[in-house]
């Protein structure tokens, strides 16, 4: 007959299982909303553009916004109403610098930056939310996260066990000659 504190360790070894698939369900569906999302905005881009094209020639001249009619003037809100501007976040080329990131993208970069030059590993996003003085509850290091995410889906930081974060190889910090 087995043990109580053996079925306990059971349970609890099942438990973190449990959680940690559950963890890693959550990163991959983060990861597809932030993908989504991105193709979204891309045809809103295209949409806006094909209006402008198709528009009268005097609506052309002054705006996608002209072309709408009263009605639509109301309900559509406009692409520079849905983004932010440099709130995109672009792929990683061969000597792009971190200054076409937005300021916070560019936080981020610059916390994983600052510990690789001092040799010290993996940024994990409470470790960031600490640095950033902001309150390190769930909320905080998941909109950190997501933002670590996508700059690891644009190639800026690599994800080497999940939840850690360093630069991407070939991405250099600020400073380093980028």
């Amino acid at each position: 007959m087995p043990s109580v504190v053996g079925l306990l360790e059971q349970h609890e070894l099942a438990a973190r299982r449990l959680a940690d698939g559950l963890r890693e369900e959550a990163d991959r569906i983060q990861a597809e909303l932030a993908a989504a999302e991105e193709e979204w905005q891309e045809w809103v881009i295209a949409r806006r553009r094909v209006d402008t094209v198709l528009a009268p020639d005097g609506a052309a001249d002054a705006g996608p916004q002209a072309a709408a009619g009263p009605r639509d003037r109301d309900t559509q809100p406009t692409f520079r109403d849905a983004a932010k501007p440099k709130t995109q976040v672009p792929v990683w080329r061969e000597g792009m610098a971190p200054s076409v990131l937005s300021v916070d993208y560019q936080r981020i970069h610059q916390a994983v930056a600052d510990r690789a030059r001092l040799g010290q590993g993996p940024l994990t996003c409470q470790e960031m939310a600490a640095a950033f003085g902001m309150d390190v509850v769930p909320a905080r290091v998941e909109a950190l996260r997501s933002k670590a995410k996508r700059l690891v889906a644009h190639n800026w930081l690599a994800e080497p066990t999940p939840g850690r974060f360093i630069l991407a190889p070939g991405v250099s910090g600020p400073g380093d000659g980028s």
